[in-house]
């Protein structure tokens, strides 16, 4: 359960103002335009980073030579480069097969809490994350879409065409795991989410996209009070999901105990993302939108299997 209002705090005077409210289709709607903005501004300030269309592969434009590995093929020698140094050379050429990358931004009731430490809802930060990427994807030449909802495409709106959908998809988005609708063969999938779920669901989930030769990634996004427990003194706690509270006298003694069913509940969820050879990553609201998608933008250049 995450903290969602907060009566005492900290010290005397002091407030962290944190808040959560259930996400409809409506106030989903709302956010998106200046989500979109937002998603552009992340995208560019990655565009030019690392992921990208020029990776060695079966293409048929040149990108460049490489030493000759032993055990390699002889054919794929390029004799003519060699021939200018002592050691022998393969000539690579450019990756032109576009991939296709399903998104899922987690719009479910807990993604709505933010606190004071945040720069903005874990919502907000996963919606512009997963825009941004798809931007960032498209340009470099990939196929995008959202898990559930659109196909893969390669349009210079994709943004708006992903927020679109987004905006009309009703209650559906709601859910707190990944669609179950499987994916294309091969496809890669992009999660972000908090994963304040089961992590057994998860498993069973990644498990389905796995059996059809799906990898991807999971970007765990989480508020800072969410990871440092801050709280002292009498405080209630409002579960996000349902209407469940819980009144805590003194609650700086419950922050071992947090701490350790924290650790325990994202080591859950990071063997079912192994399991399924699916990467794992933390993403913390106080942090910079820009930074997470210039990390995921790497890894998705040097495959998700390195991530």
């Amino acid at each position: 359960m995450a903290p969602a209002v907060v009566t005492k705090a900290l010290e005397p005077g002091a407030r962290i103002a944190a808040s959560a409210r259930a996400i409809d289709a409506a106030d989903l709607a709302g956010r998106l335009p200046d989500l979109v903005i937002r998603a552009r501004e992340v995208a560019a300030s990655v565009v030019h980073g690392a992921h990208g269309r020029r990776r060695a592969g079966m293409g048929e434009n040149f990108w460049q030579f490489r030493p000759f590995g032993a055990g390699e093929p002889a054919h794929r020698i390029d004799w003519r480069r060699s021939a200018r140094d002592d050691r022998l050379f393969v000539r690579e050429r450019e990756w032109e097969a576009a991939h296709s990358y399903f998104l899922w931004m987690d719009c479910s009731p807990s993604m709505g809490f933010v606190s004071s430490l945040a720069l903005e809802p874990k919502l907000d930060r996963a919606l512009t994350l997963g825009l941004a990427l798809a931007d960032v994807l498209m340009r470099g030449g990939e196929r995008v879409g959202l898990a559930g909802l659109t196909h893969a495409m390669s349009t210079r709106d994709i943004i708006e065409r992903l927020a679109q959908a987004l905006a009309t998809a009703g209650e559906s988005v709601r859910a707190e795991l990944p669609p179950a609708a499987p994916l294309p063969a091969g496809a890669k999938a992009l999660l972000f989410s908090d994963f304040l779920c089961d992590p057994a669901e998860l498993a069973e989930r990644l498990g389905r996209l796995a059996a059809n030769r799906v990898t991807g990634a999971l970007l765990m996004i989480a508020d800072p009070v969410e990871e440092s427990f801050p709280f002292e003194g009498e405080t209630l706690f409002l579960d996000t999901d349902s209407r469940a509270t819980l009144r805590a006298g003194r609650a700086q003694a419950w922050r071992e105990a947090y701490a350790e069913r924290l650790a325990r509940h994202r080591d859950e969820i990071a063997r079912a993302a192994a399991s399924v050879g699916f990467s794992l990553h933390l993403h913390r609201t106080d942090r910079p939108a820009a930074e997470a998608a210039l990390t995921l933008s790497v890894a998705l250049a040097s495959g998700l299997e390195r991530v």
